[in-house]
């Protein structure tokens, strides 16, 4: 059985084949990606209507190109996935329009897939891949969550963000610091050189007895620490508020990219340490209160290295396995997409149905699909 998966959730175009038979593991047959990073850059964040478009230039090619690198043509394809949200409206009408036409058009049932399930399910893709139960922490641009998950659809949420999400915490504090979109990345890059331990900046809910996140107050911290910066470093005298200051036209602190590379990279090392700190230790007490001993790790987020190297550390101390996407499937991406569809297929929670009429969930929490707790 193959399916071809769509992604066009928000800025990445994502196309993928995969096969499965029987019971194993569904296998990657071949997979085309498409990032626009370089056109939202100009406006420091995604623009929804030009992410749309740009899915409409290059969904096709893309999909040409798996076909092509799998060796397989299209009346070989037994089942068309698509992302039906969360996500961007404009983007995801995208990816639906396409993957139903182009289902009807083969005759072949079609099927709407939970993005951050293809999150939660793509270590699958992974030469490591899980096995059931595990602890999962879900770690993409909008959403923290972590979950106890007992098998395909079977997902008991433990906790997740009230506010700011991990990788928001990352791009606005980097937007802070005048870093370019991506922020997430570039401050991570930003801190490898600096010291973690410069700043004191708040663990939120750290020690809050549940397992939910909040990050909207370590971005005000790091915002009220640059301002501090730029004060003292142009002798202006006591530290100006957050409201006498405010931000520049870009959203960065004034005077702040002048500071010396040093006492910026500390900051920038000083704000990951902090969110990778909740991170870990959240992790660790889900792991601690479900008695599993297995983490899987999946999202944007996930790709970090500082996470992923002290989430390595401390559960080899404690004799949990973890397990990760391949970096180049941490982002949005398509594989993701026909692996969830086909894992849903197999374990026959989900039936693809020739039903051609579409509609997309740009808000669809994860709780809502069938088999979420």
């Amino acid at each position: 059985m193959r399916v071809l998966g769509f992604e066009s959730s928000c800025d990445e175009t994502g196309v993928a084949l995969v096969q499965y038979q029987g019971a194993g593991l569904p296998t990657l047959l071949s997979h085309a990606l498409y990032s626009q990073i370089d056109m939202h850059q100009a406006f420091g964040g995604v623009v929804p209507e030009l992410a749309s478009r740009d899915h409409i230039r290059r969904v096709l090619p893309l999909t040409q190109q798996v076909l092509t690198g799998a060796g397989c043509s299209l009346d070989q394809v037994d089942v068309v996935a698509f992302t039906r949200g969360p996500g961007l409206a404009g983007a995801l009408l995208v990816g639906a329009g396409v993957a139903c036409a182009l289902a009807a058009a083969l005759d072949k049932p079609v099927l709407g897939v939970h993005h951050l399930e293809g999150h939660l399910l793509s270590p699958f893709l992974s030469a490591d891949p899980p096995q059931f139960p595990f602890v999962a922490l879900l770690v993409s641009g909008g959403h923290t969550q972590l979950m106890r998950v007992d098998g395909v659809g079977h997902y008991a949420i433990l906790g997740e963000t009230i506010d700011d999400a991990a990788g928001e915490a990352f791009d606005k504090s980097a937007k802070l610091m005048g870093l370019a979109y991506p922020g997430g990345p570039a401050l991570s890059k930003l801190a490898e050189q600096g010291d973690a331990e410069a700043y004191k900046l708040p663990r939120p809910l750290l020690h809050s007895g549940n397992l939910d996140f909040s990050f909207a107050g370590l971005k005000t911290a790091v915002l009220v620490q640059a301002q501090r910066m730029v004060a003292s470093h142009t002798a202006q005298g006591e530290p100006m508020s957050g409201a006498a200051v405010g931000t520049s036209a870009n959203g960065s602190v004034p005077g702040y990219e002048a500071l010396p590379l040093t006492a910026r990279r500390d900051l920038a090392a000083s704000t990951q340490a902090a969110i990778v700190d909740v991170l870990v230790k959240k992790s660790l007490v889900a792991l601690r209160q479900t008695g599993l001993r297995r983490l899987v790790v999946a999202g944007g987020v996930g790709a970090n290295r500082q996470l992923r190297a002290h989430l390595d550390a401390e559960c080899a101390k404690r004799g949990v396995r973890v397990h990760y996407p391949e970096l180049h499937l941490c982002t949005d991406n398509g594989a993701m997409i026909a692996m969830a569809a086909a894992m849903r297929l197999q374990s026959a929670l989900e039936r693809a149905e020739k039903t051609y009429s579409f509609d997309v969930k740009p808000r669809w929490p994860l709780n809502r699909l069938h088999g979420a707790a």
